[in-house]
């Protein structure tokens, strides 16, 4: 059915390869929702990330993985010192991505060929490329635009220098953000912070208490929520802070840097304990508004959490597919089992789900930071707030949970190689394990989508939008789509019903919705890309995913299908887990009646 598939078996590892070139998915995704001419700009630019990604930062990110930091929190003379010691290669990933590729600079100050910054759709896709080595490096990265993006919306001009410093193209004056939020009492329950903020005569203010759980711990350029005095309780009492690590005068600031958590994963990223002893600290925004600014933040996180799923998934599915187009097995390559193929249909077609849906969010949440100067495309502005509002939440929660399945199956496939250390998949599957507790659990998340849904009313911004992904005519997409249009419905009724019925009833449920809601979104958008592939580029790959997709979380499991006859996992092996290209043609026999 397919022509021209990838040979992954030209491979002997996954990486000494461009992951951009290498990965159809990620590219049709990031030109769905860029700007036209945007992505005209960035395509040579991701192309060049995608072989630095699948060369050198590999190499480099597996070996910080190994070498590991160490935290010097006093020096020989007992004095506190409050320093990490990162490995060598760190300085190379960091280079690469904030000097070379400008990754915290090109959304807030024009890049050296353009005339306006672009939009936050091409820092999300340049971190998922770099998440093919590991979600360690990314979160710093991650959370410094996220600092920039709260200094941007709430400082006075008074943090302008840090600003500058967050969003610099120079590695020698850049500095990287942070947000420390949890405390060992609260937990998600941020509203239950008790650091202390006491004002000084100066205008700033000295930080007391302590932070659990610190990521990046040793950011310049860290926020962190903090009560003043005679505040409220909850959150309505936090108000947000700068808090450096070193002061403008040079001096150490005045906190201590307990100890480095050792974690499963993501050695390349710092995390640890701070006990602020009167730290030095710069209010954002208004006093009581910090939650709200943090929030801001909070959905960038949540968003960069997918779309380093997402870069997880698809490295796996590197590794996994090279190891299958190479390992022999009773005579043969271990992908022409019917069983593996069919494995690496399903891993890929989950990609392709994770992708579509994850980048949906983008779209809106980009749409919205650019509700100043909206594109002629887009949504009214509140139309996209409240899709993004809603979409990433739910991003956040599936993928994460995908992206564990997807490493831990890419390990399985390696075989015992694929469980020792230098072999990539133990990494991945390490880095992912942390991608559903960061930014909000499962559960944290899908009470956010009932909240959403109430408060906002983002019913009725998405109600409309997934009818009109599913306005699809070509035959074979049509027929999908009555199947989808089935659960569509089914998702309002539930939509209703939660509106209905008292908090319990929702909470116990609220997960189910989210999942629900995943998937009718992600088969209308994997329709609406099939009609757009088949009208605009003759091929009909996609078509063949949505298919898939839709006959997985939507079709008869009778027998758990052993008794449907279905071979679709191998038909489709070669179009749909290695990107062969397929003639619209062929769905016509598929939609033919069979013979008497």
């Amino acid at each position: 059915m397919a022509t021209d598939p990838i040979d992954f078996g030209a491979f002997e590892r996954g990486r000494d390869c461009n992951y951009w070139d290498l990965d159809p998915t990620l590219r049709g995704e990031a030109e769905r929702v860029y700007p036209d001419e945007e992505f005209a700009w960035a395509e040579a630019d991701l192309s060049e990330l995608g072989h630095a990604t699948g060369h050198r930062l590999a190499d480099a990110a597996a070996e910080a993985d190994r070498t590991g930091m160490e935290l010097r929190t006093y020096d020989r003379h007992g004095e506190v010192r409050n320093e990490v010691k990162y490995p060598a290669e760190i300085e190379e990933l960091e280079r690469t991505a904030y000097e070379e590729f400008r990754l915290t600079h090109d959304a807030f100050h024009a890049p050296p060929d353009r005339d306006e910054p672009v939009g936050l759709v091409h820092t999300l896709t340049q971190q998922t490329l770099l998440s093919f080595v590991g979600a360690g490096f990314v979160c710093p990265a991650s959370m410094t635009t996220g600092a920039a993006i709260v200094l941007e919306k709430f400082d006075d001009g008074s943090l302008d220098d840090y600003f500058q410093g967050l969003t610099a193209a120079e590695l020698d004056d850049h500095i990287e953000g942070a947000m420390f939020l949890t405390e060992k009492q609260g937990g998600s329950d941020v509203g239950a912070n008790e650091v202390r903020a006491e004002p000084q005569s100066d205008g700033t203010y000295e930080l007391y208490g302590e932070k659990w759980f610190c990521s990046n711990i040793d950011a310049q350029g860290a926020l962190a929520l903090a009560r003043t005095p005679d505040a409220p309780d909850g959150t309505e009492g936090l108000s947000l802070f700068l808090v450096p690590r070193v002061k403008p005068d040079g001096e150490l600031n005045d906190s201590l840097f307990r100890r480095l958590k050792d974690k499963l994963g993501t050695k390349n990223v710092p995390t640890g304990e701070i006990e602020f002893r009167g730290a030095e600290a710069y209010l954002v925004g208004e006093e009581g508004e910090g939650f709200r600014a943090m929030a801001e933040m909070m959905n960038f996180e949540r968003l960069t959490n997918a779309t380093g799923a997402v870069g997880n998934m698809g490295r796996s599915l590197v590794e996994a597919k090279v190891r299958a187009a190479n390992r022999e097995a009773f005579g043969e390559t271990i992908q022409e089992y019917p069983l593996m193929q069919r494995d690496l249909v399903e891993m890929t077609v989950d990609y392709e789900a994770a992708a579509a849906f994850t980048f949906e969010a983008t779209k809106f949440y980009d749409q919205y930071m650019r509700a100043d100067s909206p594109r002629e495309d887009a949504p009214d502005p509140e139309t996209a707030f409240k899709l993004m509002r809603l979409l990433v939440p739910v991003a956040k929660y599936k993928t994460a949970r995908m992206a564990v399945d997807t490493a831990s199956y890419a390990m399985e496939v390696l075989g015992g190689n694929g469980y020792v250390n230098g072999w990539t998949t133990e990494q991945l599957l390490r880095d992912a394990q942390v991608l559903p507790i960061w930014e909000g659990t499962s559960n944290i998340l899908s009470l956010d989508v009932l909240r959403v849904l109430n408060r906002e009313a983002a019913h009725e911004a998405l109600l409309p939008h997934v009818r009109d992904l599913l306005d699809v005519d070509h035959p074979f997409l049509a027929d999908l789509a009555d199947d989808v249009d089935e659960r569509f419905a089914e998702l309002q009724e539930a939509l209703l019903t939660m509106a209905s019925e008292d908090e319990e009833y929702a909470q116990y449920h609220a997960k189910r919705l989210a999942d629900l809601l995943f998937d009718v979104v992600t088969a209308a958008v994997l329709l609406d890309e099939a009609q757009t592939n088949i009208d605009e580029d003759d091929d009909a790959r996609k078509a063949l995913v949505a298919e898939f997709f839709v006959n997985d979380r939507f079709g008869s499991d009778e027998a758990y299908g052993v008794t449907s006859g279905d071979r679709s996992g191998m038909a489709g092996f070669d179009a749909i887990a290695r990107y062969g290209r397929v003639d619209p043609a062929e769905l016509e026999s598929e939609l033919a009646p069979a013979d008497d």
